[in-house]
């Protein structure tokens, strides 16, 4: 279950007052993903915004897209929260309504130590019985899962993996090393980037935020690092380059969104405030990198 290309999917929200989701277009753009090869739908990740949707709203948005998805590929949802409560209930719910699994980001804004992480991720993973994957992005949170406390967590059945967004070669090699020495775990990349690095180093898939534009292109390096091409590997790793560019001149996931839009994927609308919509110069640029894809 957990191999291959995992789309983190932004969260699509309507143009009204209050920005509320909209259905339609997450069914559109989950059917074009699935058309496109990918191996799992991954709702309320850091590109779903899932800080600024309310309880209720991750509630009603994991069962719509666990219902739709229809068990076509796996569902992950994201149940991370700040509190070890708030997050085991979200879990819980996730859990009743279907989901494959949950990704859980460790708390953020509060500096942890590594027993609050482990004892954080100890009582989720008491708390339900489906696979939990943790979810390391330390410079959004500022907290880091160590490896230590990965090995320690790894004797809980449904602790079964980890994705990192860290970005750092030393973590990956690190975690990579952990997973070796236990058959439950698996690791998967989140930072776009270092998905050739991290298969080529034992990796079983990736949950790639660029997949929500270029889903065809991210299964083809997939499919070329499982089959060991890596030449051609290297040539669509590198394509990811210029909308990589792109994303990093506003807020997640404002570019992405804009472009998911711009492609007519569906139309996902703008990221929530507080984040604007990208400026006129700013489409300028994401226009351009849309027509290198001949998405436009």
């Amino acid at each position: 279950m957990f191999n291959g290309i995992i789309t983190p999917i932004v969260t699509p929200f309507n143009q009204d007052t209050k920005q509320t989701i909209n259905y339609q277009a997450t069914d559109q753009l989950i059917d074009h993903l699935i058309n496109n090869g990918v191996s799992g739908i991954f709702p309320l990740g850091s590109n779903g915004e899932f800080t600024m949707l309310s309880v209720q709203e991750r509630i009603d948005f994991s069962k719509h897209v666990i219902k739709y998805v229809n068990h076509r590929v796996p569902v992950y949802v994201g149940t991370g929260a700040c509190n070890t409560n708030e997050a085991i209930f979200l879990s819980k719910e996730a859990e009743k309504a279907g989901a494959d699994a949950v990704s859980i980001i460790t708390p953020y804004f509060v500096k942890l130590t590594d027993n609050d992480i482990y004892n954080y991720y100890y009582e989720i993973a008491k708390a339900v019985n489906i696979p939990i994957i943790l979810y390391n992005i330390p410079a959004n949170t500022q907290n880091n899962i160590s490896p230590k406390v990965l090995d320690k967590l790894a004797f809980l059945s449904n602790i079964q993996g980890i994705k990192d967004s860290s970005g750092n070669l030393d973590y990956i090699n690190a975690y990579l090393s952990i997973i070796k020495k236990h058959d439950n775990l698996h690791f998967l990349i989140g930072s776009d980037s270092k998905i050739s690095y991290a298969y080529q180093h034992g990796a079983s898939g990736a949950i790639a935020g660029t997949s929500n534009l270029l889903a065809k292109q991210v299964v083809a390096l997939n499919s070329s690092l499982r089959a060991n091409d890596l030449e051609m590997a290297q040539k669509l790793q590198d394509d990811l380059n210029p909308l990589r560019k792109v994303m990093h001149q506003a807020p997640v996931p404002s570019v992405l969104k804009s472009a998911v839009t711009m492609a007519h994927i569906a139309d996902v609308g703008n990221a929530r405030r507080p984040i604007c919509p990208v400026t006129q110069e700013l489409s300028i640029k994401i226009k351009k990198m849309l027509t290198h894809y001949n998405l436009i």
